[in-house]
C-alpha cells in the first residue's frame, strides 16, 4: 500500500516537472550594451540629437538678438514700432517652441529617428531571444532590464482566439472598423 501511494508522489511530482512550462528572463539592456552596432547607434543618436540642439540654439540666440536690439532701440522707437518688434519676436519664440515640439516632441523627429536607428539592432537581439527560447524549450521570456515584459512567448499558449469566442466576437484576424 506505500509503494502504492509512494509511485503516485513520484508520478505526480514527476509529471509536474515534465509537463511544467519553462520560464526565463533576459536582460535585454545589458545585451545591447555588449553589441558594438548598438554602441554605434547611439553615437549616431548623439549626433542627430547634437545638430538638432545647435539649430534650436541658434534660433534662441537670433531671438536673443532681436530683444537686445529691442531693448536698445526702445527710446527711439514709437509705440506702433515697438508693438510690431515685439510681435515679431513673439512670432520666432512660437515657432521655436513649435520646432522644438516637432523634433524633441512625443513622436517627434528625434524619436522616430532614433526607433529607426535602433530597430535593426533590436530586432537582432529578439531573433536571439527567440532562437534561444527555442532550443531551451522556454515557453516565456521576460525582459528584466525595463518593466516586466514578455519579449518572447510560445504560440501554443496564445488564447487570444478562446477570449474573442467567449465574447462572442469572432476570429482575432477579424478587425473592427
Amino acid at each position: 500500500m506505500k509503494k502504492k501511494y509512494f509511485i503516485l508522489f513520484f508520478l505526480f511530482f514527476v509529471s509536474n516537472y515534465v509537463f511544467g512550462q519553462k520560464f526565463g528572463y533576459v536582460d535585454t539592456q545589458y545585451v545591447l550594451n555588449q553589441m558594438k552596432e548598438f554602441k554605434q547607434a547611439q553615437q549616431e543618436i548623439e549626433k542627430v540629437s547634437l545638430a538638432w540642439q545647435d539649430e534650436i540654439k541658434d534660433k534662441q540666440k537670433e531671438i536673443e538678438a532681436m530683444y537686445s536690439s529691442l531693448q536698445a532701440e526702445e527710446v527711439l522707437l514709437t509705440e506702433a514700432l515697438k508693438q510690431q518688434r515685439t510681435a515679431e519676436i513673439k512670432k520666432k519664440e512660437s515657432e521655436l517652441k513649435e520646432y522644438q515640439k516637432q523634433v524633441f516632441g512625443f513622436d517627434g523627429m528625434f524619436f522616430l529617428k532614433q526607433k529607426e536607428i535602433l530597430q535593426p539592432v533590436q530586432e537582432k537581439v529578439f531573433d536571439a531571444v527567440e532562437t534561444v527560447a527555442v532550443k531551451q524549450k522556454l515557453q516565456i521570456v521576460f525582459d528584466k532590464s525595463g518593466d516586466l515584459v514578455m519579449i518572447y512567448t510560445n504560440p501554443v499558449h496564445d488564447y487570444t482566439d478562446f477570449v474573442l469566442e467567449e465574447l462572442g466576437l469572432g476570429d482575432k484576424n477579424d478587425t473592427v472598423e
